[in-house]
């Protein structure tokens, strides 16, 4: 565990080693650029800060966040990592930004060009503050996921078999007492007795006749078909007769006869002649059909 322990620390420091190695050699170019495209000397100074930076904010945000937080702060580190690559092949290309005797905000010959480099690096302070108070944010937001409790007392669980198998009972446990054990009298020391008298002999007793078990007659399992549960007893049926469809339609005409058309429902109707649901639904179509009938007719 030592050896781990140390290994992973080493790591780490070699990363920030590199880091910081890569971040001096490209703290010129980003400097350079930062004052071809309108910076002062101290913003020129912080402009490496404000790239390469948040890089480094999005790396730590990769390695805590988790699921879409996680996807969102790698595609910052990506974006940004790219971005500083193109700031630094300029700088390459550009001879003149070396001794900062190029034009202000003249980056490359060709316009289009020139003016995509110089969206880019000025955009960069700005998309920095926006996307590092985000990834910021979603980092004290996060709530990481609860560990399992087999995987938390795994560690655990060594430490207590230990314990467990060096433990010692403090108190010896007692031998069982049989519930028909008879305490003997204490032998009394009879040396001096020349002779003891014979022990008198007990009788047997014989044991007690125990009557067998009479075996009782036992129903046969009735053949007759049982009765199936849960049917509906005949007086608890309805006894109203069915109706046709030309009753129900005249029950449904008197009922509604002085309701207005918005009140004309399929529920409304089911309510009033006590009918289905679906034939409530037909009745109120064909009442519906009638009075627009009745209504182009007057008109």
């Amino acid at each position: 565990m030592k050896l781990h322990r140390k290994g992973r620390a080493a790591l780490v420091l070699a990363l920030v080693a590199v880091v910081g190695m890569a971040f001096r050699v490209s703290w010129n170019a980003l400097r350079d650029i930062a004052g071809a495209v309108g910076a002062d000397d101290t913003a020129a100074m912080l402009y490496p800060f404000v790239v390469d930076g948040l890089m480094a904010l999005a790396l730590i945000a990769t390695l805590v966040l988790a699921d879409r937080d996680r996807t969102f702060a790698l595609r910052v580190l990506g974006a940004y990592t790219v971005a500083s690559l193109v700031l630094n092949y300029v700088h390459g290309l550009v001879p003149e930004l070396h001794g900062r005797t190029v034009d202000w905000g003249r980056l490359a010959d060709w316009d289009p060009a020139n003016w995509a480099l110089v969206l880019l690096a000025t955009s960069l302070p700005v998309g920095s503050i926006y996307f590092g108070s985000d990834l910021v944010a979603k980092v004290l937001h996060h709530r990481p996921a609860p560990i399992p409790a087999a995987v938390a007392n795994a560690e655990e669980s060594t430490e207590t078999d230990t314990k467990r198998s060096t433990a010692d009972l403090p108190v010896s446990t007692p031998a069982p007492i049989t519930p028909n054990a008879v305490a003997l009298p204490r032998p009394v020391a009879v040396g001096f007795l020349k002779s003891a008298l014979p022990a008198k002999p007990y009788p047997s007793i014989a044991p007690a006749p125990v009557a067998p078990i009479e075996r009782r007659a036992v129903a046969a399992e009735s053949t007759r078909p049982r009765r199936a549960t849960g049917r509906v007893p005949a007086v608890a049926k309805s006894t109203r007769p069915k109706r046709t469809p030309d009753q129900l339609l005249t029950e449904a005409r008197k009922a509604t006869a002085d309701w207005p058309d918005a009140k004309v429902t399929g529920e409304g109707i089911r309510r009033a002649i006590h009918t289905s649901p679906a034939n409530a639904r037909s009745l109120r179509d064909t009442l519906l059909a009638e009075r627009a009938a009745t209504a182009a007719e007057v008109a």
